[in-house]
């Protein structure tokens, strides 16, 4: 059996993929990377192997990834640092002979600096070219919009408000949600003929936003509205409301990509990794909504 280590398994996908691995693998060879040990204690004892190591300290990484046969590589959150991260990652995988990379990288059409997410897609895009370059095997999941994050798109308030607000337009989205999206890496880490592919992780099908509005006012039985001012606009109202401008950028980065289509392409690619049917949106919104 092969030995596999996961990396950002503090977070929501890293943590799910080794939470589909326990059901797939013997969990001595399962490996986590992670800078507090303290956090995984439930996975130490599970028989979890804890590696303490940081994406900024390329020693902790070329140490970590020895004896490892397969990398689950997510991508960092530290958009500021991400590429002198990733570029550890990816040498020090090859220093220290990973057989095979499973990169989590990102959707899009537009790979230039006029994208609308340009901030977060440097990282990526160079990663990638990384990883081809290197002469490792490699996976690149080029993973959409997460369905989890449409609470938080569509707001908090929603139900109180009656309105979507979201620069967005008419633009569609193939949201996907993460624990398929994490189903699907665990697969590809414990299965075979991978090497050298690209994937496109989405859903079945695409929504705007005034598709989510229509479903949740069909779930709740409250008029649920979409309204899509300028960007301008919508920077000024959030400002006004107090949100911070990291948020309100981050908003209107993704909403803007979503306006020009970057996000509304449908791929069979989860579906066959899964062997079923990805989880829907209106499945998805009925368990938020519909309690």
């Amino acid at each position: 059996m092969s030995k596999i280590l996961v990396t950002g398994v503090t977070g929501g996908l890293g943590s799910a993929v080794v939470k589909f691995l326990l059901g797939k693998a013997e969990a001595s060879n399962i490996s986590v990377l992670v800078r507090d040990a303290a956090k995984v204690e439930d996975l130490k004892s599970k028989g979890v192997n804890i590696i303490v190591g940081d994406y900024n300290n390329y020693d902790s990484l070329v140490a970590a990834f020895s004896g490892i046969d397969k990398l689950y590589f997510v991508s960092g959150n530290d958009i500021a640092n991400r590429l002198p991260q990733h570029e550890n990652v990816v040498k020090a995988a090859t220093e220290a002979g990973v057989k095979h990379v499973v990169y989590t990288s990102f959707q899009r059409k537009n790979e230039t600096a006029t994208s609308p997410i340009a901030f977060v897609a440097e990282g990526h895009l160079k990663t990638e070219e990384w990883l081809k370059a290197s002469g490792l095997a490699y996976t690149i999941l080029k993973h959409g919009l997460y369905t989890d994050l449409l609470p938080m798109f569509v707001g908090e308030q929603v139900l109180e408000t009656g309105v979507i607000y979201q620069p967005a337009g008419d633009g569609k989205t193939a949201f996907a949600w993460r624990e398929d999206m994490a189903e699907a890496g665990a697969n590809v880490l414990t299965s075979e003929g991978h090497e050298h592919k690209i994937y496109d992780i989405t859903g079945a099908k695409t929504y705007s936003y005034q598709d989510i509005a229509n479903i949740i006012s069909e779930i709740t039985g409250k008029q649920i509205v979409y309204v899509s001012p300028s960007v301008e606009e919508f920077s000024k109202t959030l400002t006004d409301a107090g949100v911070p401008a990291q948020y309100i950028g981050l908003f209107a980065g993704f909403s803007g990509a979503i306006k020009d289509g970057e996000f509304d392409e449908v791929s069979s690619d989860l579906a066959d990794l899964l062997g079923r049917t990805p989880l829907d949106v209106e499945t998805f919104l009925k368990g938020v909504y519909g309690k």
